[in-house]
């Protein structure tokens, strides 16, 4: 017979190799993670003249574009309203570059006037409100905010949401034929909902 020093020390050992294993086996039934960068997005909308029907293509007034360009940053977990969209300061709508908003026709923005051009997109957050603003730092560092640079700063308004989004999302939406030059721009990542109408004026 073993000394009862010694079994006690093997089966000691024993259940080392057996938790050691176990360990093993849970983490390998773990899924791997790997983190997603965040993507451009575009959204855009195009107005097309209304010509009676067989009007050569010459005589056709040109379409016009509106769009927003922006880095669409994921949740992953974290909290949104509050932290990655910070409440009381600039805040960039975005990941990465500068989010950017292109029109090649005037815009009514909420009751401002945004002429035609190229204009980064900004936003200021509080738990109870949010503006959009339109500045006119364009370029390789217009992520980083120059209030000095400001075309106008649009009070948005906010919807009541309970389901969560894990991606940002900026969408143009057309209104449709009841006000074919109208829509909205809306601003959607966790429970945060902000939209501000829009009027092309061509």
């Amino acid at each position: 017979m073993f000394p009862t020093n010694v079994m006690c020390r093997s089966a000691a050992i024993l259940s080392l190799v057996a938790a050691a294993n176990l360990c093993t086996l849970e983490l390998a039934a773990q899924p791997a993670y790997q983190g997603v960068p965040s993507g451009r997005v575009t959204s855009k909308v195009v107005l097309d003249a209304v010509v009676p029907q067989g009007t050569p293509a010459a005589q056709r007034p040109p379409s016009h574009t509106i769009s927003v360009d922006y880095g669409q940053p994921h949740a992953r977990g974290r909290v949104i309203a509050g932290a990655l969209i910070p409440y009381g300061e600039v805040w960039r709508l975005g990941a990465n570059e500068a989010t950017t908003l292109t029109t090649s026709v005037d815009l009514d923005v909420g009751g401002v006037n945004v002429p035609k051009g190229t204009y980064s997109l900004h936003a200021l957050a509080t738990a109870t409100s949010m503006q959009l603003i339109v500045s006119k730092k364009i370029g390789a560092n217009a992520n980083v905010y120059d209030v000095a640079q400001d075309l106008a700063r649009i009070p948005m308004q906010l919807q009541a949401r309970t389901e969560s989004v894990e991606s940002l999302q900026i969408a143009l939406a057309p209104a449709g034929a009841a006000a074919p030059l109208g829509g909205t721009l809306r601003v959607k990542w966790g429970t945060v909902d902000a939209v501000v109408p829009y009027v092309a004026k061509p």
